[in-house]
């Protein structure tokens, strides 16, 4: 099985030396790494150069003339990929030596399977892991309290747990997943985890096997939260979609969910290119809130009668 790595890259001088060697030192080596660079001012060309001058067969670099900004340069990094696997990779994290070895053995098995996202590490601008929990928990989180596992429904109808730079995917789907839709706040790595999660192509893998940086330059954050009950609480219930404990304020509180969540589908709707995967998403949402709305209304009639009138006249939860 052949891999590529689709590495995208915008002053990054300062990291970037780790993340490559990191990869040079996977237990199963890449067939190659494509990098395209987005018009760095600082050494990041530089010290693309030297590498590519040391590995002149695993390294191609390209130079943008324009700054496409990072979907659309993951987008060309992707398209211009040869092998069968295709990893995402950010300038500034770092891989876990057997990335590449436990993720491609994964796709060998699971011939299923399009496209993989892991666990990954947190740390700071000095590589000390982080104590906390993070998005990529979630469905651990959901074994331990026993909660369905839907990787669409999460993705698609709460957001997305896939980081691009936990992923990997074949590339015989490039001609389902691009182009990208360009949509503010609306990542490449989402697209690619809700196209293959609608089509159950898509899996979580537990492993932690990238450590993830944060700091103060970086363009796509806010994964990770302190290591306490309450948080883990939280995460679980901004992704579950259920209401297991039939309460009001429950209920209340997922039908809000949901309308946020069409709401935010709407634009995606708007995109010419995407209507059949927007239009399912708006039918399982709509499926979903009227489901959820006529339980609240047998369990509690007078209540929701009251509830509904007030959602009138505020206009909340509404679809």
């Amino acid at each position: 099985m052949t891999t590529s790595v689709a590495l995208c890259t915008y002053n990054g001088e300062k990291f970037l030396e780790q993340q490559i060697d990191s990869i040079l030192t996977q237990t199963v080596a890449v067939d190659e790494i494509i990098v395209c660079d987005d018009g760095s001012t600082d050494k990041t060309s530089v010290i693309l150069n030297k590498y590519q001058a040391k590995f002149p067969n695993l390294f191609k670099i390209y130079i943008n003339e324009k700054n496409l900004r990072s979907v659309k340069n993951f987008e060309k990094a992707i398209s211009l990929c040869t092998k069968e696997i295709i990893f995402l990779c950010d300038q500034d994290d770092i891989w876990v030596e057997n990335k590449v070895e436990i993720i491609t053995e994964y796709f060998n098995k699971h011939s299923e399977i399009n496209a993989l996202a892991t666990n990954g590490f947190g740390i700071d601008d000095n590589n000390n892991l982080l104590d906390v929990y993070s998005l990529w928990d979630i469905p651990h989180f959901f074994k331990e309290k026993k909660i369905e596992i839907n990787y669409y429904k999460i993705i698609a109808f709460a957001g997305n747990i896939a980081t691009g730079a936990s992923m990997a995917f074949r590339s015989k789907i490039l001609n389902e997943i691009m182009p990208f839709p360009v949509i503010k706040g609306f990542h490449h790595d989402a697209w690619i985890a809700m196209k293959s999660s609608m089509e159950n192509t898509f899996q979580f893998l537990p492993d932690k096997l990238f450590k993830y940086r944060i700091h103060d330059n970086q363009q796509v954050g806010d994964v990770f939260l302190d290591k306490n009950e309450k948080n883990k609480n939280l995460l679980i219930q901004l992704f579950d979609f259920s209401v297991s404990d039939k309460k009001f304020a429950s209920y209340k509180y997922i039908l809000k969910r949901i309308s946020k969540s069409f709401k935010k589908n709407k634009i995606l709707l708007q995109e010419k290119n995407y209507e059949l995967i927007s239009k399912k998403i708006d039918k399982d949402l709509k499926e979903l809130f009227y489901f959820h709305k006529q339980e609240m209304k047998k369990l509690y009639p007078i209540r929701f009668f009251l509830l509904n009138i007030s959602d009138n006249l505020l206009n909340k939860r509404k679809l």
